[in-house]
């Protein structure tokens, strides 16, 4: 078999931003962070839902800041480059 037929198979650090809670698994993606855990050194994947922090698995309720979004993208870009109008608001 090629070496190069597939992706680096590695132990990669995943951090939950929202809780900051962090582990350990094997995972194929690129990442140009890297962070030391547990006296190793590994690469980093930062993520903003985890089982830690999900309220399917925690039970508890979480607003997430989601709202507003499309306003500022289209207060900042306007209609450049859109095929529909822009809702007034």
């Amino acid at each position: 078999m090629k070496a190069e037929g597939h992706p680096e198979y590695r132990e990669v650090v995943f951090h939950d931003l929202s809780c900051d809670f962090k582990f350990i698994t094997r995972s194929t993606i690129a990442t140009r962070e890297k962070i030391e855990f547990n006296g190793q050194e590994y690469p980093l994947v930062k993520i903003e839902v985890s089982a830690e922090s999900h309220p399917f698995y925690t039970g508890k309720h979480k607003i997430v800041d989601t709202a507003g979004r499309v306003e500022k993208f289209r207060q900042k870009f306007g209609s450049v480059g859109s095929k529909t109008a822009v809702a007034a608001g």
